[in-house]
Order: C-alpha cells, then structure tokens, then sequence
C-alpha cells in the first residue's frame, strides 16, 4: 500500500486536496480532524492539556482561542503542545493505516499539516512513499483564512510560526498549486493518482 502525504500551511488548501483522492477510493486521515475531536470537550488530550495549561481548560472544555495566543506567542509552550498531540496522532494514524491495509487499499492518504516538521525530528524512519505540498499565492491563502473568521494580525502570526510555503514545496516530491480553481485543482489529483497510484 503507498502512503501518501498531503502538507501545507493554514488556507492552502490542503484539506480540500486531501479529501478529493477519495474520489478514487483512497482512504484518507485528517489529522486536523483527530486533533478537533481529541481537544473537544471531555476529549482524549483535554486532561493532558490541562495539565499543562490549565488557565486554557474549564470543566473540560478547552478555550481554542486563549490556547492558540498562548502558544502562538510562546515557542515553549507550542512545543510543549505539539509533544503532547504527535504521540495521541501518531498513535491514530496507526490504527488508520492498519485498518486500510486490512481492507486492501491500494493507497492512503495521510493529511498532516506537520509533515516535514515531524520529518525533521524523527529520521528514524520516512513516514510517506510520496509527499505533496498544497500551495497557494500568499493573497489567496489570506484571504481564506480571513474568511474563517481570523484577524489579520492573528493570520500573520500563525503564518509566521509556521514552515514557509517555499520550503515545504522545495521539501515535496510533488506541489499541488491551489490558487487557479478547483476544477484546475481536481485536475491535478487526477493527475497525480494516474502517475504515482
């Protein structure tokens, strides 16, 4: 079975690519999801979390927003977080795979923000057969997340703790560029699933 990573920063559109290969059928973890439901009240990671922050967890309902200043503005304390998150996904992503295997997958798609970062710190081992890197134009990726919700003063910190999009596409075996349509888009999946899968 070929593992395949999809990574990009926040508004690249990365979700959205991820989620087209299973239009052939290819299973697909999203990492962002597990997180959401693992940080969701009474979650997996909550007494973790709170242990380790607990001015960011009330009745174990965890403050998404306080968490995310406190973080973005402290390299310890982000450091800490993803520490306390790698193993809980990791150890998710596992039993995914596991399962998809069981079943014959011929591919599963893996859609980790933090792919090469994670790279970096464990080269014990190469987590994916291919990474891709979903890009955007720094405007575009903007705007999305502005649609979200987000203030722009917040957008430039979250960018900015981030891998540069540069680098992720210089890291990638394949870049999958976001800022035309979606059909454009769809596109280049397709071809990427008839070359590589």
């Amino acid at each position: 079975m070929k593992i395949v990573g999809v990574t990009g920063g926040i508004g690249m559109g990365k979700s959205t690519v991820a989620r087209m290969f299973a239009r052939y059928n290819i299973p697909v973890f999203d990492a962002d999801a597990v997180v959401r439901e693992m940080q969701a009240r009474n979650g997996a990671a909550i007494p973790a979390i709170a242990a380790a922050f607990p001015d960011v967890v009330h009745d174990g309902v965890l403050n998404r927003a306080a968490l995310r200043a406190r973080i973005l503005g402290d390299p310890d304390a982000r450091r800490l977080l993803e520490a306390i998150m790698h193993r809980m996904v990791r150890d998710a992503e596992k039993r995914f795979l596991t399962l998809a295997r069981r079943h014959g997958a011929r591919a599963a798609v893996l859609d980790i923000p933090l792919l090469f970062e994670a790279r970096q710190k464990d080269k014990s081992r190469e987590r994916v057969d291919l990474s891709v890197a979903v890009s955007a134009p720094l405007a575009e990726q903007i705007a999305r997340v502005r649609r979200r919700g987000f203030a722009p003063l917040e957008i430039a910190k979250i960018i900015a703790v981030q891998m540069p999009d540069h680098e992720k596409r210089r890291l990638a075996d394949v870049v999958i560029r976001t800022g035309l349509s979606r059909a454009e888009t769809r596109r280049a999946v397709s071809r990427l699933v008839r070359k590589y899968l």
